[in-house]
């Protein structure tokens, strides 16, 4: 279906401003906020009914305000500011890498389970997803030859509910394509690209979707075709979804049938990145293309890890992908005669000895699968290093090839517009361009700090009023009035605290004393209140726990209007929490963080990370930009971390955060913590930017080999 034929879904646009329609399909207008007023001054409460999504928009919108648009001149003078800024950058051809690589000629494909794009596409779980889709957007900005491949799983990730207990509960809606910016990916001669994958017994088939990205096209497959079985329609229905079995399946598709839909569409790669161990089964498909070509297996293996890029994000065991031997001989005994290995030399590409026996590893197929390696932190570098330090007999584990390029996130996605436009002023309207100059961002101390309060006070003001609006609704939900109202106060200190609820996390960290905390939580001259928000997989209870104890104490007397936790918390929250809270806090069990990147989202807007030392924060941390938690040290005994964690940790807000956050100059104005506030912008937001990140992987791990091949 192309656009045009899509036109009959959409309530008749003016042709003023029929181009809404071509750039509701480019997600450019998700990190554009010029881009999405267009739709909101339209019809600003049917905006937030459709969840910000412009396709699903263009449906249900009346055609009376799409001609009262049409007929207003200033709305008319931002929609040709807007449409000439997009044509500038799909049609610019001065981007980074043409500058910084003229004449290159490759292209990098980019394979990843999930993709954090937009809260109206809920194909993400969390991190890796986020960290995916602000990879994908950077590419785009920066000018890469670039294509993406994931699945668009027709169910998403699930809905968060809590019921009356606090007891997380997984709700699954059917995704309808057509209220999406995805369409068919087509051939050049017009023809819909499906993918076929041999599986046990009978063939799977995967038809492929493509959304684009700016200049980045996403490729996505779905399964819920015919004429596959009820069984394989299901499986890209959810994100990290079934057993084992369906597992391994989807991994083959992912990897496997990957690959072929890039085949399809005329594309030669010469950069494959597997972002995650998921994707892995990649490069047995291309090994398998070599050796039916007639290269001798040895030299098919030498080319494609010339090719293969891995980023690993797991410092745990438990979270790498690894297979009964049993189950990959059900699944690839027709495999391995085309590559011509025996069972013994195919298993013995990824073969993993655990507790249980012999797998079939993900991690370690891409590992040896791939020329160059790498972690997201130094901190996860070190500790992948050590984990897979067996993999190198012989070597020290410091000369495991195991490189780090830490993550960063795509500014432009995560900054709230009031601060860009403090940003502006301060760093000149360019600066975007000169994102990653760490020189430029020390004008941000030029702000006068009353410019610098009030705005992140009006951000406050936002982010209570969302959190009360998703309050107001879950009791509505349940029937019951909540028992404070309103809830949260836009004046007071305010802590976030939102991400997974896996227990490494240490979501309830801060409970070890609660009489101390609610002594904390309480002070007349110096309040606090704590936002939390996340989710615990589907299939971990004691996640779902972490989040009910959390729930029921913020129903206790002392912690009831001070403590509370929203459900379904994405991307849309997610924004309104990094932008709006004063503090972020991460405590997770040292070392078990890769990375993570809600800190480096929080500063970036100004607020104070107060963390472990853990994943990126023991780079950025460095003695005025927030506070440090805990030691740089090892512990043999989790109590014992636990414990010293959390004295430290209220040390911290006791006799140092309350104080300087509360002391007040004659103007009102917390001029310490201020300071504080611009230092942790100004050290954190270009470094920790996907503008130093993807840059790090071009110049690092895509281009070096393809230079000395050439």
């Amino acid at each position: 279906m192309s656009i045009r034929s899509a036109d009959l879904l959409f309530t008749p646009i003016p042709e003023r401003i029929a181009r809404l329609r071509d750039l509701a399909y480019n997600l450019w207008w998700s990190w554009h906020p010029e881009a999405q007023d267009l739709y909101r001054h339209i019809d600003a409460e049917l905006w937030e009914q459709d969840y910000h999504n412009p396709v699903d928009f263009l449906r249900d919108v009346r055609q009376r305000k799409l001609e009262a648009a049409a007929a207003d001149p200033e709305y008319l003078a931002a929609y040709d500011q807007v449409m000439a800024a997009f044509d500038r950058y799909m049609s610019a051809e001065d981007t980074w890498y043409r500058r910084a690589y003229p004449g290159a000629n490759e292209m990098i494909a980019y394979f990843s389970a999930e993709f954090g794009l937009h809260e109206s596409l809920p194909i993400y779980s969390g991190g890796l997803g986020v960290l995916a889709g602000d990879h994908v957007k950077e590419a785009s900005d920066l000018g890469l030859p670039f294509v993406a491949v994931g699945f668009i799983y027709p169910q998403g990730y699930f809905r968060q509910r809590l019921d009356q207990s606090g007891w997380q509960e997984a709700i699954y809606a059917k995704l309808n394509f057509a209220d999406i910016a995805a369409m068919p990916a087509l051939t050049a001669d017009g023809r819909e690209v499906v993918v076929e994958v041999d599986l046990p017994g009978r063939a799977i088939y995967a038809k492929v979707y493509r959304i684009q990205v700016g200049r980045v096209p996403l490729l996505l497959m779905d399964t819920d075709i015919h004429p596959n079985s009820p069984q394989d329609r299901e499986l890209s229905a959810r994100l990290y979804g079934g057993d084992q079995e369906m597992r391994v399946a989807q991994e083959i598709v992912l990897g496997i049938g990957g690959v072929r839909a890039l085949r399809q569409l005329g594309l030669a790669p010469t950069v494959w990145h597997m972002n995650e161990g998921h994707s892995a089964f990649l490069v047995l498909e291309l090994m398998r293309e070599k050796v039916a070509q007639g290269v001798p297996f040895s030299e098919a293996w030498r080319e494609v890890r010339s090719q293969a890029v891995f980023t690993t994000h797991t410092p745990v065991p438990a979270g790498n992908d690894a297979f009964p031997l049993q189950l990959i001989e059900k699944y690839f005994n027709q495999f391995w005669p085309h590559l011509g290995l025996t069972r013994e030399q195919f298993n013995d590409l990824a073969l993993q000895q655990q507790n249980w026996g012999p797998t079939f590893a993900m991690t370690v197929l891409a590992l040896k699968g791939s020329h160059a390696h790498n972690g997201v932190s130094k901190l996860h570098g070190h500790v992948a290093r050590g984990m897979w330090h067996w993999l190198y007999p012989g070597a020290p584990q410091e000369d495991v090839p195991i490189t780090s390029i830490t993550n960063g996130v795509h500014s432009s996605t995560w900054l709230a517009p009031a601060m860009r436009r403090l940003y502006d002023a301060a760093l000149g309207p360019d600066w975007e361009d000169d994102l990653d100059n760490v020189a430029r961002w020390q004008k941000v101390h030029d702000i006068p700090d009353q410019q610098l309060w009030e705005t992140r006070q009006a951000l406050k003001r936002e982010l209570v009023a969302l959190a009360r609006e998703r309050t107001r609704q879950r009791h509505l939900r349940l029937g019951s009035p909540p028992q404070v109202w309103p809830v949260l106060d836009e004046h007071i200190l305010t802590i976030g605290f939102a991400r997974r609820f896996a227990t490494y996390k240490r979501a309830t960290l801060l409970f070890r004393q609660p009489e101390r905390l609610k002594h904390l939580l309480n002070r007349s001259d110096r309040p606090v209140q704590i936002i939390f928000a996340g989710k615990a997989h589907p299939a971990d209870d004691p996640g779902k726990l972490f989040i009910q104890q959390v729930y029921q104490l913020s129903q206790q007397p002392g912690f009831l209007g001070r403590i509370l936790f929203i459900e379904e918390y994405d991307m849309a929250l997610a924004r309104a929490l990094v932008q709006g809270v004063d503090i972020w806090l991460n405590t997770p069990r040292r070392p078990h963080e890769a990375s993570g990147t809600s800190g480096q989202k929080a500063s970036l807007n100004g607020a104070v990370n107060i963390s472990i030392l853990d994943g990126w924060w023991p780079e950025a941390y460095n003695g005025n930009n927030g506070w440090a938690v805990g030691e740089e040290r090892e512990y043999s005994n989790q109590d014992e971390q636990d414990w010293n964690d959390a004295q430290h940790l209220y040390r911290i807000l006791e006799q140092e955060v309350l104080p300087i956050y509360y002391e007040r100059g004659a103007d009102g104005i917390p001029h310490r913590w201020m300071k504080i506030c611009k230092e942790a912008i100004a050290s954190v937001s270009p470094v920790f930017s996907t503008r130093r990140m993807v840059k790090e992987y071009v110049t690092r791990l895509y281009l070096p080999p393809v230079e000395a091949e050439r």
